[in-house]
């Protein structure tokens, strides 16, 4: 090729090259084109950015959102006791609702209205007649105490009782027996008319109340003075979170929780009490008491004759109690976990340091107990076999059938529930208080009133009153988990439940068990109890006492009142209903404190000297159980 040649073909190649290369904007491209290309070349880049942006603003929303829902439910809790307005609306439009497409149904309550007040037509007519002598028409249920006295037999008071109950009875079978309606919602509805028609009866006011006008008279209205008083008392201590009257009587350490024992151990849940001895000789196994961190241990441990510490001490066992802390806001994360872990089997830990290779009676009272019976069946799983025997007082372990509590526990209810405990971390004691008096309406709050403001007297303050005025608060986390996993889904009897890493199983436990279930339970029916019998494969033997889920358990000796009636179930036997345990059951006298003494004794060993203190933090019954 010649060198003019070669020239040629570099300019061109140059020029080629030239005419790929970028070139000025001036000279390549007009101003909007390269918009475009920048907006094009951008546009991911600043789509991402934007996303984040939005993301951030949701997140933002999401969590005031939060709030403000959490707020605003936490300040209705508060005027609703706890109480899940959306919760009892729904309940009541599934009733409205399947009442209004039942013809039928509302053709039988018709016609049970007209029934009635022909009923009633024909009462009045003889009252009339025969004033003051005339048969009642309707009877008021066993508990009904409201109409005993012989003053409501006289007219115009026996009208107004009479169409009273008959009122009563008519909105009862209005609102069961609806086909269709959830059996929970039947309850609420049921539950929540007979409070509101228990508001109005004639009872709780002075003018048709013959009772309260006939003491308004004799006093020349002295009685609605103190009434007043009484009232105004009342009110002021409520606002000031005080105790009720009366109850600054009874104190731990001076006149109730006085059994003497020192404070061996503490952790930030717990201090453990180790009581003395107070006989020559007791029995090697040691008693761990577990009771419900609801309350104050001291239930227990109250006078010295009713204290069931001091029974025991006297019977030769050595008694050692948990005595929860009250929990604060900084105790909003701990849960059941933490309860099982730094309660009963840190307290278990001190015992088998302090009396080395002796096995350990565990009793747990309501709550405690069933803490107690999960603890238990994960050391069984664990092959931890520490435990001499499992004794449950009230306490429930399968909760299909857990009494009226369950009216209170629902989705609805407990999402509501938990708003008002996120606001402080804890479940104030005033809302639980309120729950249970709910339940027994008619004893705590109507008669209650009656007495106090209508009548002007104020009911002797007694240990076990004074007792249940003295309620703990309950931590965020471990009450959410206690009615979600226990109350609402049943996971400890299904098998669900978790503790220590693993799935617990009642089955597993072998340590025999002692069960108490209490006749007239509202806390912890005692059918419910009764299902231990369905869950664990154990020894069992189960003991029905008269009385209350706190009276039924406080049941000293020396007071002869109710009886109890037992049976003891050994492998091989089968299973036996409950109504039909009530008949094949062993019937007794008196307190059980003794058979379950007797039953203790039989599984423990000879009589030895009493083990040695622990190096003590303080007196009992120590300091946690005087926080407020």
């Amino acid at each position: 090729m010649t060198t003019h040649a070669k020239t040629a073909q570099t300019n061109q190649t140059r020029a080629e090259k030239t005419s790929t290369s970028p070139v000025p904007p001036s000279a390549a491209h007009s101003f909007p084109q390269l918009a475009s290309q920048a907006f094009v070349q951008a546009w991911p880049s600043a789509f991402l950015a934007a996303e984040r942006a939005t993301d951030h603003e949701s997140f933002g929303y999401a969590a005031l959102g939060d709030v403000i829902d959490r707020s605003l439910h936490a300040s209705v809790g508060h005027l609703t006791g706890g109480l899940s307005p959306a919760a009892i609306a729904g309940a009541y439009w599934d009733w409205a609702a399947h009442l209004a497409s039942s013809p039928g149904k509302q053709m039988q309550l018709t016609e049970k209205a007209m029934r009635k007040t022909w009923r009633f037509a024909n009462y009045a007519w003889r009252c009339a007649l025969q004033p003051n002598a005339a048969a009642p028409c309707i009877e008021p249920l066993p508990q009904d105490k409201r109409f005993s006295a012989e003053a409501w037999r006289r007219w115009p008071y026996a009208l107004l009782y009479q169409g009273f109950l008959l009122n009563q009875q008519w909105w009862h079978n209005a609102t069961t027996g609806i086909n269709g309606v959830t059996k929970q919602h039947e309850n609420v509805v049921e539950f929540a008319s007979r409070q509101l028609l228990d508001m109005f009866s004639p009872s709780n006011f002075l003018l048709t109340n013959p009772e309260a006008l006939q003491r308004t008279m004799e006093t020349g209205g002295v009685n609605l003075v103190y009434g007043l008083q009484n009232l105004l008392e009342d009110i002021e201590r409520r606002a000031g979170g005080k105790r009720p009257v009366g109850a600054e009587a009874f104190v731990p350490g001076k006149n109730v929780a006085i059994t003497p024992g020192k404070v061996i151990y503490r952790n930030r849940l717990i201090e453990l009490i180790q009581y003395a001895p107070s006989t020559e000789t007791v029995r090697p196994e040691p008693v761990l008491i577990t009771p419900a961190w609801i309350m104050k241990y001291y239930i227990l441990d109250l006078s010295p004759h009713n204290s069931l510490v001091r029974y025991l001490t006297a019977h030769g066992f050595t008694v050692f109690m948990i005595s929860w802390r009250n929990p604060d806001a900084n105790d909003r994360d701990l849960d059941m976990e933490a309860y099982r872990r730094l309660g009963v089997m840190a307290a278990l830990d001190v015992i088998s340091r302090l009396m080395p290779d002796r096995k350990i009676h565990a009793a747990g009272y309501c709550l405690g107990g069933t803490l107690l019976a999960i603890a238990a069946a994960a050391m069984a799983r664990d092959d931890d076999r520490r435990l001499k025997s499992v004794t449950l007082l009230a306490a429930q372990t399968d909760f299909t059938e857990a009494g009226e509590l369950t009216l209170f526990v629902n989705e609805s209810q407990l999402s509501f529930l938990e708003d008002l405990m996120w606001e402080h971390g804890y479940l104030d004691s005033k809302e639980m208080a309120g729950a249970f008096q709910l339940l027994r309406s008619n004893d705590l709050v109507w008669s209650y009133a009656l007495k106090s403001y209508l009548m002007g007297e104020r009911n002797p303050m007694t240990d076990m009153m004074a007792w249940n005025a003295d309620a703990t608060r309950m931590p965020y986390k471990m009450h959410s988990e206690y009615l979600r996993r226990l109350f609402l889904n049943n996971d400890l009897a299904e098998g669900r439940l978790r503790a220590n890493g693993g799935a617990v199983a009642l089955n597993d436990i072998r340590a025999p068990i002692f069960a108490v279930g209490t006749e007239r339970d509202h806390v912890a029916p005692w059918r419910s109890v009764y299902k231990i019998h369905l869950l664990a494969d154990a020894e069992i033997t189960f003991l029905l006492t008269t009385g209350g889920h706190n009276v039924g358990i406080v049941s000293e000796p020396a007071k002869k009142r109710g009886g109890y009636r037992f049976t003891n179930r050994v492998d091989g036997e089968h299973y036996a209903e409950p109504e039909e345990w009530v008949k094949i059951a062993t019937v007794r006298e008196g307190s059980w404190w003794p058979e379950w003494s007797a039953w203790l004794a039989a599984r423990s060993g000879a009589p030895v000297a009493p083990p040695v203190m622990g190096d003590a933090l303080c007196h009992a019954p120590g300091t946690y159980v005087l926080q407020n």
